[in-house]
């Protein structure tokens, strides 16, 4: 089996790894640098257990050969936490009941954030929108999008205050 040495960012730390060529990004994440909040749902792209995000884009990482990532930023769950502070999408989907077991969470926050990233104010229809690659099995969904649309009413209210703040 061939190996390839790779050079990534996860969570703003650069990596430098040697990873055979058919290891997936979800393996890598999790068997070379242990960061074990990205899951392992169905190994097929469907259920979005593994979403990371890949140069700021939600990415399946069990479809994902971690060569492929060679040179590009991830972003794990991990890295979502401002200096071991919560986040406020993390903080809603925690007070707001937007999680049971757990395991699809790691995925929906990811999906969630980078929807909040390129639209900070989504309807209920835009957050359901962004999720569709997401599968729950413990919680009805509208928790969870009242949780995303709670984090995009709070963050809105940061910036305000940062702005006028600032003025």
């Amino acid at each position: 089996m061939s190996t390839h040495t790779i050079t990534v960012t996860v969570n703003g730390e650069a990596e430098y790894l040697t990873v055979p060529a058919n290891m997936t990004l979800l393996q890598m994440l999790r068997e070379k640098l242990v960061l074990t909040g990205t899951k392992n749902g169905c190994s097929a792209g469907e259920c979005g257990a593994c979403t990371v995000l890949v140069n700021g884009e939600p990415v399946n990482s069990c479809m994902m050969l971690a060569v492929e990532a060679d040179g590009a930023e991830i972003v794990t769950v991990e890295g979502l936490a401002d200096d071991g502070h919560l986040t406020p999408l993390q903080e809603a989907f925690s007070e707001l009941n937007a999680v049971q077991c757990g395991f699809c969470t790691p995925g929906m926050l990811i999906s969630a954030h980078a929807l909040l990233e390129r639209n900070p104010h989504p309807t209920g229809e835009e957050v359901q929108q962004a999720l569709v690659g997401n599968l729950c099995r413990c919680t009805g969904y509208l928790r969870i999008v009242k949780a995303v649309q709670t984090a995009a009413i709070e963050m809105a209210a940061v910036a305000t205050a940062a702005a006028k703040g600032g003025a």
